[in-house]
């Protein structure tokens, strides 16, 4: 019975992983531009050694991509807001300084005067730099994620001025995972690689005036959460079941 309850315990650990994920997903289900990442699954591996012939564990196989799917867009009208196509990404200032990427396209001038998105982090240029935003400036986004300002202050015709270029990357062709401050990055030969990668074939394009929500669908997360409680509950049976078989063998073996 050891082996009956080794096996049921196994599973519970090895399933906290995938609740992990279907909890992060209900919990940004309203966040802008997020992407849930492929789902991990369960596989039974043979346990070799001495003794172990016998025993099969469930161990899980993490698929850990980040989907880029589009979600629900919502037109704002804002010129800082951006949707991003099909499978672009944008660059931006992680946490401890690297280039990583989002999707979030929820924009802004910042205190400090550069251009942020709605999660504080800083938006990078092609050369990786701060795009700077003159004050009193309003800005405007192209298509192919030019920045223009412009001071709406000047009697007559405004002339609007480039200040920078959004780093832009296709990433149809390119395995992105998710960070730990919640950003994109590349996966490339089996290891993270940190900073700006090649574009895919595809021009990378965005809508300004427009948002896009999560991919995530809130009935199926919340089904799996579900679906995950009872695998839980039952594994837990198991193990108690696999105690009281033992209690009743020992009880026969006193007698």
């Amino acid at each position: 019975m050891d082996r009956f309850a080794y096996t049921s315990l196994n599973s519970i650990n090895e399933r906290r992983p995938v609740r992990h994920v279907h909890t992060n997903e209900l919990a940004n289900v309203n966040v802008v531009g997020f992407k849930k990442s492929y789902e991990a699954a369960m596989q039974a591996n043979k346990t070799e050694g001495m003794g172990y012939d016998t025993r099969i564990s469930p161990q899980l196989e993490k698929m850990e991509r980040i989907l880029l799917t589009p979600g629900a867009i919502m037109v704002t009208g804002k010129p800082t807001d951006i949707a991003f196509e099909e499978q672009t990404v944008m660059g931006v200032q992680a946490p401890n300084g690297e280039t990583a990427f989002t999707r979030r396209g929820d924009l802004r001038a910042s205190l400090e005067g550069v251009l942020e998105n709605g999660q504080g982090h800083v938006v990078v240029d092609e050369g990786g730099n701060p795009i700077a935003v003159p004050p009193g400036f309003s800005v405007n986004i192209t298509e192919t994620g030019q920045v223009f300002a412009k001071d709406p202050n000047l009697i007559g015709v405004a002339p609007e001025v480039q200040i920078g270029q959004l780093m832009l990357r296709d990433a149809s062709e390119t395995f992105l995972v998710r960070r730990e401050d919640g950003l994109f990055e590349a996966f490339v030969d089996n290891q993270r690689v940190a900073g700006p990668f090649e574009s895919g074939p595809k021009t990378p394009r965005l809508t300004s005036g427009a948002l896009e929500g999560s991919n995530v669908n809130p009935v199926q997360a919340l089904v799996r959460m579900i679906d995950e409680s009872r695998s839980f509950e039952q594994s837990i049976k198991f193990i108690k079941t696999a105690k009281e078989i033992d209690e009743s063998g020992a009880s026969m073996m006193r007698a």
